[in-house]
């Protein structure tokens, strides 16, 4: 039924993984489709965010989130299932529904999270936004 599945991740929020990553690899396991991590970095060429920022500050986050997601990879995902590890630049919701795109997946599986943050309050929550905008399949994970 799903041959790709895609499990967005923020690496410094352990929330929006715990849950949906065995939730994701069970379905992984079961379908035995491969396993698309991704992780959102804001895009640091816009100039109103690349002006606070070093000239090479982009390309030094893109790399220390490569290797972040590759340990996170390695010490989460069990070996058997087949992994890629993404990296996309943006608005979380549009960039995660970009990749999914881009990737063709079939599923996306994603926590959602109960704490409400001020950001929540004017923009929404990204697993909202991608529920509403996806046109494939979207988990929300509780």
């Amino acid at each position: 039924m799903y041959s790709k599945i895609m499990l967005p991740v923020d690496l410094n929020e352990e929330s929006s993984w715990k849950k949906a990553l065995p939730t994701a690899v069970t379905l992984c396991r079961t379908f035995g489709a491969s396993l698309h991590v991704v992780t959102v970095l804001p895009d640091y060429r816009m100039p109103l965010v690349g002006s606070y920022f070093p000239k090479d500050f982009a390309k030094k986050a893109h790399a220390a989130i490569a290797e972040a997601q590759q340990t996170f990879i390695q010490e989460h995902v069990p070996e058997e299932i087949q992994t890629q590890s993404v990296i996309v630049d943006g608005s979380p919701w549009e960039a995660i529904i970009k990749a999914a795109k881009k990737l063709e997946v079939d599923l996306i599986v994603m926590a959602s999270h109960n704490k409400r943050k001020f950001a929540d309050y004017v923009l929404g929550p990204n697993a909202e936004h991608v529920v509403h905008h996806a046109k494939i399949s979207v988990m929300i994970v509780r």
